[in-house]
């Protein structure tokens, strides 16, 4: 089959499209997919560059490694190459491994990003497209009870654009309780979360406050942004002190504790990015003295990804789709990413 193998940490040029590869056989409990649409998403570049190493302290993005690698998965633990990426997975069922029903085959699924570890402990969590081979590839194997059947007039580029980016915003949104009549701001919300949060806020009846860079104010206004912060002006001028019940942030960087001075008294902060750095000054005196709540957001519980497979399939919310490449045009796809001139998601589509 054809496929992207990663061969290590690195720039672009260790992502190497081949047509050799062998397909997976599904095992006990497991589903072999075509995949049909594969979503790009920060993960893919930060894994590739080693960002989630502890020893990296700058900004996520670029085409040349910033880690060491020995800590450069999402569980800290050292990759195993070569691997095949892709957290967003879009597929039809093919055949069935032992245990499965085969009536599951034809089935469209889409496969749950953040999967339960194995060992069943609580917020143990394994990537899809990190600690197992993932969907940038004509063929993948997934757990049964990870891939979700899906009923909609969806195509299945806008389905591969849901699983990691969608479920990371309602994940945020579910951690923090955001609801109806609530004033929420969101960080970076031109990108593949940034703009699924501001869209599922708004499902909720929520107020949503987007900070975006100015050539991209319209186009969030048109996702249903109620009010637009130009990224750049001082959030606590324009917006006011104790202005927000809750602030949903993919950004972090030198800009961070101006967050916490819009939040009002017991209000809450939510995180699962921090694509401006991940290191931040915190005055504890603002956190304790305003009784603030910080959650940090990637363990997902089953009810995530099954209240999304409900929005779809009731037309609650449509993804915002900026482009489609062929699975070899990766590096390409990639470079898009990184240059950040586009509102929504970025998706591959495998050799048929």
């Amino acid at each position: 089959m054809a496929a992207v193998q990663l061969t290590g940490h690195g720039g672009l040029d260790k992502l190497v499209y081949r047509d050799d590869v062998s397909v997976p056989e599904p095992g006990p409990g497991e589903v072999l997919l075509r995949v049909a649409a594969a979503g790009v998403n920060n993960t893919d570049i930060n894994t590739r560059i080693g960002w989630y190493s502890k020893s990296v302290s700058g900004s996520t993005g670029g085409a040349t490694p910033v880690g060491d690698g020995d800590d450069g998965g999402w569980t800290g633990t050292a990759l195993v190459f070569p691997l095949i990426q892709g957290a967003d997975a879009c597929g039809y069922v093919v055949a069935t491994g032992a245990g499965v029903e085969r009536a599951r085959i034809g089935e469209r699924v889409l496969v749950r990003t953040m999967q339960q570890d194995p060992s069943g402990l609580p917020f143990r969590t394994v990537t899809l497209g990190s600690e197992m081979n993932g969907a940038f590839a004509q063929y993948m194997v997934a757990r049964s009870s990870e891939s979700y059947a899906i009923q909609c007039d969806w195509t299945d580029a806008e389905l591969g654009s849901i699983p990691c980016a969608y479920s990371t915003a309602e994940n945020l949104l579910h951690r923090s309780s955001v609801s109806a009549g609530e004033r929420v701001l969101v960080t970076g919300a031109s990108g593949g979360v940034g703009s699924a949060v501001v869209q599922l806020a708004k499902r909720r009846g929520a107020t949503v406050i987007a900070i975006v860079g100015a050539a991209k104010r319209p186009a969030l206004e048109a996702l249903g942004a109620d009010h637009v912060v130009v990224r750049g002006d001082d959030v606590a001028s324009v917006l006011g002190k104790e202005s927000v019940d809750a602030v949903i942030d993919l950004v972090a960087g030198p800009q961070w504790p101006a967050l916490l001075e819009v939040l009002r008294c017991g209000g809450r902060y939510a995180t699962s990015g921090a694509i401006a750095g991940p290191i931040v000054e915190l005055d504890m005196r603002t956190l304790y003295l305003k009784d603030l709540m910080l959650i940090g957001a990637t363990f997902q519980e089953p009810v995530v990804f099954q209240n999304l497979v409900g929005y779809i399939e009731r037309n609650e919310i449509r993804p915002l789709v900026h482009a489609t490449y062929p699975l070899r045009d990766i590096v390409r796809a990639q470079t898009e990413f990184l240059a950040k001139n586009f509102v929504g998601k970025l998706v591959l589509i495998p050799p048929t």
